[in-house]
């Protein structure tokens, strides 16, 4: 199995082989001097690209890059479309983060558009009679939805930051519900699987399945009538189309039908926030991400910091030495996340003490280099140095060298599976992400705190990290993934496969991953690490498990990112994890 680096590919463009293919297994049918497996090979762009979890949200991307619009622009435009073409995670009930970087500012702007807890929420909200959490009401109830921000933080992004209309941005999407698309292999599977919980809704049933239940078939046109006269309702109104008039009505009626929490007041009151980026570096890279409510962004530098002190590639990729150090050092991030994460306009986040060097120092000199400490033995940080699942991302670069990274989600693939009736979308059930009841843990495994309990008005911790990095003072690559808890580990092994150990981006995307999150306390591994590595990794009392509950193997996230090489060439890495994930360029 060989790769090649990102100068490999450089090279190739200007040998001028071709200026432009769709993906670079094309230049190897054309060239009998190149030889490879072309799974490791992302596509090539020179003018613009948009890498996203779903094919016909990428190409409403591309298509609006194509008409003149810069990365926001299109960024807007694979948002709203995602809403159409993939609701397990694309959204207008959801919120999530975007990271924007303005190539001629040399500016980026952290864009947090949340969720928020409704007015009505308190502490205890999910706690039951026998005063345990009530896990069905905080994951699939109506009490589980958050006021979402995913439409304002769109359309308040496209305001500020786009060139185009925001009718014209969204016409794609518009397109796509009212007259429907061939229904993708992915979606016809992902409705078979989660079919129980959507039946569940009868708003749900009509409008994801055939009339009487049936699933729609491959290829069969999957139209959304309800859900594109809210958006049009948007792009004729922005976000007062969604947060004001008949389309919050219809929200808040759902809600008054199944004692949810939202109300017009909510949906009024619901603010944007643009926080101050999480500014990191490893060796000579800087690193660019999202601070709290995101715990990525605190985390991945932290444990940049602790693993820089190793010299990385004497160790080997993927080995049981390299493994072992990288998990030890995810445990004792998660640990702190437990206790010093939460929404910052509630809780004072030691963001500056838990990503310096001097504690990232103190880390690496706990970790003993021969032997697994116990998770039970390894507590958040008692003082810091003194300060002075379902989800989507994408990644988008235009011919500006603006750059986009975007996570947005609604928790669970399908929200809490409830949507609103006469509106065509689903809730989100982000109120889980909440510690119900802190030092217990929620759908994901992940521990909370005092500082992620419920309030009002709050945001819910989140793991979702989109990430851009720099190097030589340049924009370098967007990246970012799905993955609940998974989000943060594999952002974080994609940094370190370009950066420390020089694959190209597709190479850095599909290599086998691994996991730990403090507790439970084992190592997720993908499949594609090796039976002698995973045995090397037991003999040093790690714990590994490479299958899901249900027996299946393990999939770890699933980046979506682009590269800019020294010339220009733009590289567009889709994760294979996700079927039908698709980099667009041109």
């Amino acid at each position: 199995m060989r790769f090649f680096p990102k100068a490999a590919l450089a090279k190739i463009t200007v040998l001028g082989i071709a200026a432009f293919a769709p993906s670079i297994t094309a230049l190897a049918q054309s060239s009998p001097i190149i030889t490879y497996n072309s799974q490791f090979h992302p596509t090539l762009a020179k003018t613009g690209m948009v890498v996203s979890q779903e094919h016909f949200a990428s190409e409403a991307g591309l298509e609006i890059l194509k008409a003149g619009g810069n990365a926001v622009d299109a960024a807007v435009a694979t948002g709203f479309a995602l809403a159409v073409t993939h609701p397990q995670a694309g959204n207008l009930g959801g919120g999530g983060f975007m990271m924007v970087y303005l190539k001629d500012q040399d500016k980026t702007i952290a864009i947090d558009y949340r969720e928020m807890a409704p007015a009505a929420a308190y502490r205890d909200l999910f706690i039951g009679e026998d005063g345990e959490v009530d896990r069905r009401k905080a994951m699939f109830s109506l009490k589980s939805s958050g006021t979402p921000g995913s439409v304002k933080g769109l359309v308040e992004a496209l305001e500020k930051y786009g060139t185009l209309p925001l009718a014209q941005v969204m016409a794609p999407a518009i397109k796509l519900a009212e007259e429907g698309f061939p229904m993708p292999w992915a979606l016809q599977d992902s409705l078979k699987r989660y079919g129980r919980r959507l039946k569940n809704n009868p708003t749900s049933l009509a409008y994801f399945y055939k009339e009487g239940g049936a699933p729609y078939q491959w290829g069969d046109v999957f139209a959304q009538p309800d859900l594109a006269k809210t958006l049009r309702a948007i792009a004729e109104n922005g976000s007062d189309g969604f947060y004001k008039g008949w389309v919050a009505d219809k929200i808040v009626s759902t809600m008054e039908a199944g004692a949810g929490l939202i109300t017009l007041e909510d949906l009024a009151n619901y603010k944007v926030r643009y926080r101050e980026p999480i500014v990191g570096t490893f060796r000579d890279v800087k690193i660019v991400t999202m601070p709290p409510p995101s715990s990525g962004g605190i985390h991945i530098v932290q444990m940049l910091n602790v693993l820089e002190g190793w010299d990385l590639k004497e160790l080997g990729h993927n080995s049981a030495q390299y493994i072992h150090r990288m998990s030890e050092t995810m445990k004792y991030a998660y640990a702190d996340r437990s206790k010093y994460l939460g929404d910052p306009d509630f809780f004072k986040v030691p963001s500056k003490a838990l990503t310096s060097k001097e504690y990232g120092a103190s880390i690496r000199g706990k970790i003993n280099l021969k032997k697994a400490t116990p998770s039970t033995e390894i507590s958040p940080a008692a003082s810091l140095p003194e300060e002075s699942n379902d989800t989507t991302h994408f990644s988008v670069v235009d011919r500006f060298g603006n750059m986009v990274a975007n996570t947005y989600t609604l928790n669970f693939t399908y929200g809490n599976s409830i949507s609103v009736a006469g509106a065509g979308f689903l809730l989100n059930n982000e109120m889980d992400d909440f510690s119900a009841k802190p030092g217990t843990q929620n759908a994901f495994g992940l521990l909370g705190g005092e500082a992620n309990a419920i309030e009002a008005g709050k945001r819910p911790l989140s793991s979702m990290t989109p990430t851009l990095v720099f190097k030589d003072g340049k924009p370098w690559f967007a990246t970012g993934s799905p993955g609940g808890s998974r989000i943060i580990t594999t952002v974080l092994q994609v940094i370190l496969n370009v950066a420390e150990f020089d694959m190209n981006i597709q190479a850095a995307t599909n290599f086998p991953r691994f996991h730990h999150q403090w507790f439970p306390d084992q190592i997720f591994v993908e499949t594609g690490i090796s039976i002698d590595t995973r045995r090397a990794l037991a003999a040093m009392g790690q714990n590994i498990d490479v299958k899901t509950k249900d027996g299946e193997s393990k999939v770890l996230g699933a980046a979506m990112s682009i590269m800019i090489t020294p010339d220009g060439t733009l590289l567009g890495a889709a994760d294979p994890r996700r079927p039908g994930s698709h980099a667009a360029g041109y």
